[in-house]
């Protein structure tokens, strides 16, 4: 017997609406993690009173949070879902009555399922066809009803990668849920979620306000939250955090703090009522690189920097209580306490790293192993310093600094200071060797290298240091795609699509004019010819790559890199039909291709641009169909008089005009003067026929064509742009 199924049709009525609160309460949530999940919850509510229809103000709905907390207030939400008709679909009315026009057991099955007399079924129409069905009202119920429901939805859809649970329960949650407060206007909405019965109690502040707090109606909550000593909305926090900082009173005025996005949006989630408490440290700690303490202050302990106006670290810094405290003096010396012992460890690291020089770690490289295929860390280096030397040859760097400073890029790795923080890689590399008596050069490089470090970093600022940032990076792509770890989905474990649009940044940011392709090709050679240091141990595990196609590596690295470029200029502004236009090229200079890119964009903007780029669309297809690769020599004496005449001798002048131009690489100026090809390709076009019944004549058209097609393609394939539809 088939099955049935429903279609739901509401009806419009007016009903009472009111605010929808819904809060849990909780033990300290996890502060990155923290907006996202409000957010979500929020949605995840919203949508759950979607789906069932229920009336509500969907695009003026709000999400809360605190460390305690996280909530949602969604305001004119219906007291009743509405009414509505639902139709019932049976069988399809071919089946539902044999040729005698009686009921088939299919149709008397699903009369009986359902309860309803065959006399009263109807024919129902569906988009796939005609069905025996019926239609029923369906009373909409209350929303109070349907609330738990809809939260123990949302809260599923949470991304909370490692749940926890607590007491002797079954459920689990991010933290363990002590509170629940479910109001729809004035009235509390029964239910129970995470094992809490839902109530009009919320909590206030732990230690300014630790009695629950009455919440009146879902409206009033969030002033009843802040008398209580929380600032439940994250932008009021957010504004309280920055003023209590800038507010701090620093001694004598020594420096101005600078709290940064990043350690603000930590400190408002780890805060309820935050209070900021001015604070110093010892003098003697400003001898340690100023990026060491930084980075003690704002990741371990989230304090805030204080800097003077020349841009130097201080010796003071704020720190942000969750608490107005009354004796204030107690905190700043738990702050000051606290940090003093890091700064410590920090000093003697850095005075124990500087012991022995910077090129004293490098034996230390050829213990750690940078990936089984690929050999040691030390391998790594040698590799990199290897393509150093050549790429900064080719650039008019000196090879011997590029190839210094890749020796030493990773020495940095193997002392206490990186150990300890090792997002200060590079930046003790260049400490370590200004310490050590190296180059300046080499020791702003060893910093520089990394950069861009992120989306909108800048590129390396010295010669030497662009040049090691590419060479690491052309082997890291060589290397890990050798290796068959190539990015796939979302998994990028080893950073490769970062490292291809930092290496295409650099070398078009840097003006680098470097083959591509030739140099990923000595990147390949290099990792395939070169074997670790280990795999001379024979017990060793480390083996040579064995790449069976480089030729075929190659092209695929060229390909990953010039992908990410479509993303780098999408975000410039620049549309995918120009980028693409010039990738039809695959130019090998990274700097020729921004050039060229720019001057299609340009030449977009041109009122011929899309005539012309209809024109080489058309000449494509004309060749490609008649099967011309290339354009020979025109025969004068074949050119007709008239158009075919006219475009002959504009092409003859722009092909003279456009030399030099193509020779400078003055993109702009070359396709300008093409765009004064229009008007005879218009006229060529509206009066000659190309394949002329004449096999000669036919051939010398074509010939014209190719070379008219030829010049554009000096710079691009413009029959991508978008073209001219009429």
């Amino acid at each position: 017997m088939r099955g049935h199924d429903a279609s739901v049709v509401t009806t419009n009525m007016a009903q009472d609406n009111a605010s929808l609160l819904i809060e849990i309460g909780t033990e300290e949530l996890p502060p990155k993690s923290l907006d996202e999940l409000a957010a979500v919850i929020g949605a995840g509510i919203a949508g759950g009173l979607a789906r069932r229809e229920i009336g509500a103000d969907a695009a003026a709905a709000k999400t809360y949070c605190s460390p305690r907390r996280l909530a949602v207030l969604v305001p004119r939400v219906a007291k009743v879902q509405p009414d509505s008709v639902e139709e019932v679909f049976g069988p399809p009315v071919s089946v539902g009555r044999d040729a005698n026009g009686e009921p088939t057991r299919a149709l008397q099955g699903f009369a009986k399922k359902n309860g309803v007399d065959i006399g009263a079924l109807q024919e129902l129409t569906k988009a796939d066809g005609r069905y025996f069905g019926f239609r029923r009202e369906k009373r909409g119920q209350p929303t109070a009803s349907l609330v738990a429901e809809i939260v123990a939805e949302a809260l599923k859809a949470l991304p909370i990668p490692k749940p926890m649970r607590w007491g002797d329960h079954d459920y689990s949650f991010v933290r363990p849920a002590h509170w629940l407060v479910m109001l729809h206007g004035a009235d509390v909405v029964e239910g129970e979620v995470l094992g809490l019965a839902s109530g009009r109690h919320s909590r206030g502040h732990r230690f300014h306000h630790p009695q629950p707090v009455h919440i009146a109606d879902a409206d009033s909550w969030l002033d009843a939250l802040r008398g209580a000593k929380v600032l439940a909305e994250r932008a009021e926090r957010r504004a309280r955090v920055r003023a209590e900082v800038a507010a701090a009173e620093i001694a004598d005025g020594a420096g101005v703090p600078r709290l940064a996005d990043a350690l603000l949006d930590e400190i408002a989630n780890l805060t309820e009522w935050p209070v900021a408490i001015a604070c110093a440290f010892e003098r003697e700690f400003l001898d340690v690189p100023h990026e060491a303490l930084v980075t003690t202050m704002e990741t371990n302990q989230k304090f805030v920097p204080v800097f003077t106006a020349d841009g130097k670290l201080s010796e003071h810094f704020v720190g942000v209580a969750n608490i107005a405290s009354k004796d204030p003096k107690e905190i700043r010396k738990g702050y000051e306490r606290v940090i003093r012992p890091r700064f410590a460890d920090a000093k003697f690291f850095f005075d124990e790293d500087r012991k022995q020089p910077l090129a004293a770690y490098q034996d230390a490289l050829k213990t750690v192993t940078y990936q089984q295929s690929l050999g040691s860390v030390w391998d790594k280096c040698m590799r990199v310093a290897e393509l150093a030397r050549v790429i900064a040859n080719r650039v008019s760097v000196d090879g011997g600094l590029a190839a210094q400073a890749a020796a030493l890029s990773k020495c940095d790795l193997m002392t206490r200071m990186v150990g300890e923080f090792p997002e200060l890689q590079g930046v003790m590399g260049r400490y370590y060797a200004e310490a050590s008596g190296e180059n300046p050069e080499i020791a702003a490089a060893l910093d520089e290298f990394y950069m861009p470090r992120f989306a909108g970093d800048a590129i390396a600022k010295g010669d030497v240091g662009r040049v090691l940032a590419v060479a690491e990076r052309f082997d890291t792509l060589a290397g890990i795609f050798a290796a068959g770890l190539k990015p796939t989905g979302n998994k990028d474990p080893f950073a490769l699509r970062r490292a291809a649009l930092g290496l295409a940044r650099t070398l078009i940011e840097g003006e680098m004019k470097i083959d591509l392709l030739a140099q990923l090709r000595e990147a390949v050679d290099l990792v395939a010819d070169m074997e670790p240091a280990a795999a001379a141990d024979p017990k060793s595990k480390a083996k040579p790559i064995r790449i069976e196609n480089r030729d075929a590596l190659v092209a695929e690295l060229y390909e990953f890199i010039l992908d990410r470029l479509r993303g780098y200029y999408a975000d410039a502004g620049i549309g995918s039909e120009a980028f693409e236009a010039v990738r039809a090229l695959a130019p090998h200079d990274l700097t020729d291709f921004d050039r060229r890119l720019r001057a299609v964009v340009e030449f977009a903007r041109l009122p011929e641009a899309q005539a012309l780029a209809a024109a080489n669309k058309r000449i494509g297809n004309i060749l490609r169909q008649a099967g011309v690769t290339s354009a020979g020599e025109i025969a004068a004496s074949l050119v007709e008089p008239g158009a075919e005449a006219a475009l002959a001798d504009a092409l003859a002048a722009a092909e003279q005009d456009v030399a030099p131009l193509a020779l400078s690489r003055d993109y702009v100026g070359l396709l300008k003067r093409l765009a004064a090809l229009r008007d005879p390709v218009d006229r060529f076009f509206d009066a000659v026929m190309v394949m002329a019944e004449d096999p000669a004549k036919r051939a010398n058209r074509l010939h014209l064509l190719g070379r008219l097609r030829g010049l554009f393609l000096r710079v691009a394939d413009i029959s991508l742009l978008p073209a001219a539809t009429g």
